[in-house]
């Protein structure tokens, strides 16, 4: 039998990306539908492991899952931790502040506490906002969206920079206003062990079966119609 395709991911609302489960095991979005069309080339079972932010490498590491797909952006400092396979996602960054903050450039941030989750490509943007307070989020809770967004609504925070799909959501939010977006061409991928490099071949060529036959662009365009297809 078969072994199942045991990925890595929080269970957090951040549609369309993904939204909790609603039994612990079913998922919906675009992660867990383009996971589970590369689960279904390799002939897998797709099983999600709902993992802390702050685990997600420990966890590959010790082979307690075969991949990581939950936001990974491909930045130097992840590729000393693991590899990735090809993208599935190009997305750029946006901030997000409080209704009527009177942001609207990197130059408004100065002397304001802006959040980011630590060592990802959201923090290195952050980091180059002249004058701007950076608060990293460690993701040692299962939700660290949800924990930004609570610490910029409580004032805790006066931003927020994530990946531009992630606010989708949020643009007829009354609580809060898109300041401006960053033209950066993130490249998502999926996170594998280094020393298993059977799984990232299996990965990364079932990906590339997807993208070359249509399916994953009919996946984003369900799921994200207001953003064009990067990948073809």
């Amino acid at each position: 039998m078969t072994a199942p395709l045991r990925l890595a991911c929080i269970d957090a609302e951040a549609p369309p990306l993904f939204s909790r489960s609603p039994d612990g095991v079913t998922r919906h979005g675009y992660e867990p539908a383009a996971a589970a069309l590369v689960a279904g080339a390799l002939g897998r079972r797709l099983e999600w492991v709902f993992t802390p932010w702050a685990e997600f490498f420990p966890a590959l590491r010790a082979h307690e899952v075969d991949a990581v797909w939950c936001g990974q952006g491909i930045t130097e400092a992840r590729l000393r931790q693991a590899a990735f396979t090809r993208p599935y996602a190009i997305f750029n960054e946006s901030v997000l502040v409080r209704r009527g903050a009177g942001v609207s450039a990197p130059g408004d941030l100065a002397g304001r506490r802006v959040a980011a989750i630590e060592g990802s490509t959201n923090m290195a943007l952050a980091e180059t906002f002249e004058g701007a307070v950076t608060v990293p989020f460690g993701g040692e809770t299962d939700d660290v969206f949800g924990d930004m967004l609570a610490a910029l609504r409580s004032g805790e925070v006066d931003a927020v920079v994530d990946d531009d799909v992630v606010f989708v959501p949020l643009a007829e939010d009354p609580a809060f206003d898109l300041a401006f977006t960053v033209p950066t061409g993130n490249r998502w991928g999926v996170a594998v062990a280094k020393d298993r490099p059977e799984v990232l071949a299996d990965l990364d060529g079932a990906l590339a079966a997807v993208i070359a036959d249509g399916r994953l662009e009919e996946v984003w365009r369900t799921w994200m119609p207001t953003l064009p297809f990067p990948l073809s």
